[in-house]
């Protein structure tokens, strides 16, 4: 097993708090409705707090049916969180899981930056390479776009 690393930051127009929100304490309400073409629900395994499993269902036709999370925890203070992609999605047979660490921080000149620090667990001799990462970050951008637009037009969701 081998571990990649990887950094990435996103801007986004939206306020930390707004987009804290809408990704860690409500997105079982948030994303199915933001992003319908890709998510059909989420299930939580009581509150989405340190220790739970949360499914993410997909729609019919998306290149993957679910997947699941385990929770590391999240700061409501400082807006950050942290998950491991465990089961589904892109692992296949060829990673073990992924580590996120996200943290939303106030952007120059108003809105957000979200910084995540990702670690990928790789199955055996795989290596992964920074195309096919950038390929996963790009898909999951989808989703994190359409939360985007739909905070902004609905300014009184995640408040």
């Amino acid at each position: 097993m081998g571990v990649v690393s990887y950094n990435y930051e996103s801007t986004s127009s939206v306020a930390p708090a707004r987009l804290f929100k809408a990704f860690v304490l409500e997105a079982d309400k948030a994303w199915p409705i933001a992003a319908p073409r890709a998510i059909k629900s989420i299930e939580v395994e009581a509150n989405p707090g340190p220790g739970s499993i949360v499914k993410v269902n997909f729609v019919e036709g998306h290149p993957f049916q679910y997947m699941k999370h385990h929770i590391g925890g999240h700061d409501e203070n400082k807006f950050s969180y942290s998950y491991s992609l465990i089961e589904g999605g892109p692992l296949g047979d060829k990673l073990e899981k992924i580590n996120y660490e996200n943290k939303f921080e106030v952007a120059v000149g108003g809105g957000s930056v979200c910084k995540s620090s990702m670690k990928f667990y790789t199955v055996g001799d795989y290596v992964i390479t920074k195309d096919e990462i950038k390929a996963l970050i790009k898909g999951s951008e989808g989703v994190y776009k359409a939360i985007e637009a739909y905070l902004l037009a609905n300014p009184d969701a995640c408040n």
